[in-house]
């Protein structure tokens, strides 16, 4: 998959809703294995409930599910966990 096709996709969670859009992704430098989905969030999104990079959210790649018109994501396994 080439990030190009994945440039400003919409990421939306396994019920449909809208988390936000991509803006960007992190990158292992050694191996370049996709590590982090850099989104701009959706204005009603709770970002309390994600890592935080200024003003973007971070979902880790391995929360990724499906890639097709959208990215879609497993919250379960894209938010933080609690202490």
């Amino acid at each position: 998959m080439f990030a190009g096709s994945i440039a400003g996709k919409e990421i939306v969670n396994i019920d449909g809703a809208v988390l936000g859009s991509l803006e960007n992704a992190v990158f292992e430098q050694r191996t370049g294995k996709l590590v982090d989905l850099v989104v701009k969030p959706d204005r009603d999104l709770d970002r309390q409930r994600y890592r935080e990079d200024g003003k973007f959210v971070l979902i880790p790649f391995s929360s990724v599910v499906a890639v097709k018109d959208f990215i879609v994501v497993d919250e379960s396994r894209a938010t933080k966990k609690e202490d």
